[in-house]
């Protein structure tokens, strides 16, 4: 059987559990205090490296996080959806000090000594485990590079509490959607919910052309990161859960779909009328997509 097929079989049944759990979610949050709705990131994480530059890319995450102080909506924690932890079954990190993990290799040595001492939220966390059978409190885990890279521009100071939820690697892509969907309270706690990923993350075909001196974007990334973003002009979410639709640039875009879900996180987390704006947008390294974008 196709292993797409397969995994896919695999996961009817936890999801309409997952679905009676969900549900009762908003119950479970009574208890934390209300806030003014916080605003969804989707960001387009690229390179580690950015952590350490500063370029257009990166800057532009610095203006996102001192609007945020401006506008008096420095979350009270942040939740990260991040390409890089994926896992079966969803978990949640409940470290009450989540270490800076340097998932990577081949870079300076500064890189790895790059550090973000944030706290974590264990009380948050405990609540985001309640929502399903599938979700699972674990410690194990600190902050991905996923994560740490881009808080290091939006939140320079360390000084929010931040917890990850890993991605269900083995579940199809409307899972994802529907869970997104089900997190919302969090954006009435003082949650702010970011998704960390690449709409277009084909890194093979990139290093291939920056071998070659080249860095300059591919037609079908450029085609399928317009596609995209037309499809969250025309708030038509369920496209892009059957992105093979875009054809061929599609295929290129999204190999593997491990980047291509943190999007599928914060759309989820969109009210049906909630402004979706693009704060960035560059298509990088070949076939890399850097774009940003805020929902509320």
């Amino acid at each position: 059987m196709h292993r797409k097929k397969f995994l896919q079989s695999l996961a009817l049944l936890p999801l309409f559990a997952c679905k009676m759990k969900l549900q009762d979610f908003p119950k479970m949050t009574e208890t934390l205090p209300h806030t003014e709705k916080m605003p969804v990131l989707f960001v387009g994480h690229g390179s580690p490296m950015n952590a350490l530059e500063d370029n257009a890319f990166t800057r532009s995450l610095k203006k996102l996080g001192e609007q945020f102080k401006q506008e008096g909506k420095k979350p009270a924690a942040i939740l990260v959806v991040s390409a890089h932890w994926l896992t079966r079954g969803s978990h949640v990190n409940i470290a009450p000090k989540p270490e800076t993990i340097h998932d990577f290799g081949g870079f300076p040595q500064a890189l790895f000594d790059a550090q973000y001492p944030a706290p974590g939220s264990p009380e948050l966390a405990k609540e985001t485990a309640k929502l399903s059978a599938l979700i699972h409190e674990t410690d194990t885990w600190g902050l991905d590079h996923g994560a740490w890279t881009i808080l290091m521009h939006l939140f320079p100071e360390a000084d929010v509490p931040v917890f990850q939820l890993s991605i269900d690697y083995y579940q199809p892509l409307q899972y994802h959607l529907d869970l997104a969907k089900q997190l919302s309270a969090l954006r009435e706690k003082g949650v702010l919910i970011i998704g960390s990923g690449n709409i277009v993350h084909n890194l093979r075909m990139s290093m291939a052309r920056l071998r070659e001196g080249d860095t300059r974007p591919y037609d079908w990334a450029i085609e399928f990161d317009q596609w995209v973003t037309e499809k969250i002009v025309e708030r038509d979410f369920q496209r892009l859960v059957a992105y093979e639709q875009a054809g061929e640039a599609g295929k290129l875009s999204v190999p593997t779909t491990d980047h291509y879900i943190p999007m599928l996180y914060s759309l989820g987390l969109a009210g049906e009328k909630e402004e979706i704006q693009q704060a960035y947008e560059e298509v990088t390294f070949g076939g890399i997509s850097m774009r940003t974008f805020q929902v509320g």
